[in-house]
Parts: C-alpha cells; sequence; structure tokens
C-alpha cells in the first residue's frame, strides 16, 4: 500500500517517493488550420496546436481551448512575434508567462481527476493570475475560474488583457494565493503557476473530494517537478511528474 505524504507535502527526492504518471505520448488530431495571416489569424493558433497534439496532448476541449485564446494578446508588444513558440515570456515584475506546452499539459492534467470525467471540470482555483492567459484557457475548460493574483500590477494587467473577452465565468481576485480562497471552496480542482517547497495546507482543504491539484514543487536539491495530488475517499494520494521551471512561489501582496 502507498504511504500517503504528510501535509504540507514536502518532496525530498528519496527512495519511497510518491508514484509516477509517465507523460502521456499519445498523438491527437488537430483541427485543420483555417485561412488567414498574421497574429489575429486562426490559422497561427491552428499551428501551434498542431505541435501541442504532436507533443502529446490529445484532450479535444484543451486543443480547443489554446485554439481559441489568442496568446499574443497577453505579452507585450515587443514580444508579439514570439507569442505562438513553445517558449515562456517575461511579462513585467519578474514574472513570465509560461510555455503553451505547459498551460496545455497542466489543463490537461485537470480534466483527469475523478470528478471531471465522471461530470466534467467545475471550479477551478488558479493560483497566480500572472497576465491572464491561463485564466483565460481555463475558462473554456472549466465551468468557474476563480484566479488569485498577489503583485497589484499584474492583477491589473490581467483585468486590462481579459476585459475584451467578457469571460462571464472568472472572476479575478487580488490576494495572497498561498492563502487559496476559502469562500470559493471547495474547488474541484487547484493550479499554481508559482512552485514552492511545499504544497499549502489551504489548498488541501479547499479542494474538494475527488478533485485534483497541479503544481509546480521543488525537490530538496532545487529541481521543480510537476507535482499532481488527488483527494480521494482514503485521503490524499500525490504523483510526481516530468521536471519543469516555474517562477518561485511567495506569500504576502505587493
Amino acid at each position: 500500500m502507498q504511504r500517503r505524504p504528510g501535509f504540507p507535502a514536502r518532496l525530498d527526492g528519496s527512495g519511497g517517493a510518491p508514484s509516477r504518471i509517465a507523460p502521456m505520448p499519445m498523438r491527437a488530431s488537430a483541427p485543420a488550420a483555417p485561412q488567414g495571416v498574421g497574429l489575429d489569424s486562426a490559422a497561427v493558433r491552428a499551428r501551434m496546436v498542431q505541435k501541442l497534439a504532436a507533443g502529446g496532448i490529445s484532450s479535444p476541449v484543451v486543443l480547443q481551448a489554446m485554439s481559441t485564446v489568442e496568446r499574443h494578446r497577453f505579452v507585450d508588444s515587443a514580444l508579439v512575434n514570439q507569442a505562438y513558440e513553445d517558449t515562456s515570456l517575461p511579462i513585467g515584475l519578474a514574472q513570465t508567462i509560461s510555455k503553451p506546452s505547459v498551460v496545455a499539459r497542466m489543463c490537461e492534467l485537470l480534466l483527469g481527476a475523478d470528478g471531471a470525467r465522471a461530470g466534467g471540470l467545475g471550479r477551478v482555483l488558479e493560483i497566480g493570475t500572472g497576465c491572464g492567459y491561463q485564466a483565460a484557457v481555463l475558462s473554456h475548460v472549466a465551468r468557474e475560474v476563480y484566479s488569485v493574483e498577489r503583485l497589484r500590477g499584474l492583477h491589473e494587467k490581467a483585468r486590462d488583457n481579459l476585459r475584451h473577452l467578457r469571460l462571464a465565468n472568472v472572476h479575478l481576485l487580488f490576494g495572497d494565493g498561498m492563502q487559496g480562497y476559502a469562500k470559493g471552496a471547495p474547488y474541484a480542482a487547484i493550479i499554481a503557476a508559482a512552485g514552492g517547497e511545499a504544497v499549502p495546507q489551504a489548498w488541501c482543504d479547499q479542494l474538494a473530494a475527488g478533485g485534483r491539484l497541479v503544481a509546480p514543487m521543488a525537490l530538496a536539491g532545487g529541481q521543480q517537478v510537476l507535482l499532481v495530488i488527488d483527494k480521494t475517499a482514503h485521503g490524499l494520494k500525490q504523483s510526481v511528474l516530468e521536471p519543469v521551471h516555474f517562477v518561485p512561489l511567495k506569500s504576502g501582496i505587493a
């Protein structure tokens, strides 16, 4: 029987580590590229989606969301030519917008939770709004999104970026993400865009039964990995996935 970790969860990279979920090298067909030119064209996003599908993203819901959301509208004008490359980009205040492949991978993992497979993905808590891109993608994947940002400058930037989309199911919050957002709990899923050395207890408490938490987490040696925590009828089960690189998780507001 697998030993359940204590919480806040800490990863030490030792033997007897939590179970591993290998990345699924499944392939899926992407929608045909529509007609059009330039960054405003759906054809540019369709090419990105084709690469995501070739890289193993198989969820039609996630691929459609990635095709729909215009990433170039969430990056600075000097970086728009790199908007659809699979790379993270600076968004100010020492923060970044995640790679499209990482956003798609984490969203797909959320959809793999027991509760989501049974009835679709309900209410999601996002820790670290950043520029608002991932929240926009999540709005097409989940029924409702609460997104918390601790940096006021980014909170306001995300609000400006998302205003024209008029996403009625996205709620932007300014606050300390390490505390989660108890008023919206319980959550079918929690997703974090920053990595620390432990999973805050508040996140685990606010996760619904059958829900899933996906977050980057640092091993004892400093390497970050993607961590999945499932809240089952028997308690919390964690799984370690591939190495990732996210900005540090911090407390407080600024």
